[in-house]
């Protein structure tokens, strides 16, 4: 690979160092303005709740946890700004794609693997993601990246935990990636 490929290439991505203390900046001014940390998955269970609720509008009452989300925000879960930061985080991701050229319709695997064993293992992990996000009582945003910025330590020990059982698991899924 030239000097110039390389060049040209490393200036699609933002400088990792950078972009972490943007997101810290981010979090600092999530906390002061909203008075709360970001978190993706009460974006999620405003969504469900809100689909609960057009498919059988009694269903959503059985279930407490479900029922507080739905009548949250005045009976509207939809009008949550984490609803709205998801939103941001979607269309931010797109246009960041489109400018830099890297959107495309691909599947990027290991040339060990298929591209839909690629998919069912991205499916499963989310899946699975998403269960232990609901387990720790919020996602990695919520629990951990937004528990740090304010010195938590329950958002210390998530962190390590996520870390920790990623690199302790890695050993043994890396050959679906490298």
């Amino acid at each position: 690979m030239s000097n110039n490929t390389k060049t040209s290439k490393s200036r699609k991505y933002l400088n990792p160092y950078l972009g972490g203390v943007l997101l810290g900046l981010v979090l600092l001014a999530a906390n002061f303005v909203a008075g709360r940390g970001l978190g993706a998955s009460g974006a999620v269970k405003s969504v469900v709740a809100t689909t609960i609720r057009a498919v059988d509008k009694d269903a959503v009452n059985t279930n407490p946890f479900m029922a507080e989300y739905a009548e949250s925000h005045g009976g509207n879960p939809m009008k949550s700004w984490l609803v709205f930061e998801m939103l941001g985080v979607l269309v931010g991701g797109f246009l960041s794609g489109a400018v830099a050229g890297r959107l495309k319709l691909k599947v990027e695997h290991s040339p060990k693997i298929t591209s839909r064993r690629r998919l069912v293992f991205a499916l499963a992990g989310g899946v699975l993601f998403g269960f232990g996000s609901q387990l720790g009582r919020g996602c990695t945003s919520g629990s951990a990246l937004s528990g740090m910025a304010v010195l938590s330590m329950g958002g210390f020990i998530t962190m390590m935990a996520i870390f920790g059982t990623a690199f302790a698991l890695a050993y043994f899924f890396r050959r679906n990636w490298i």
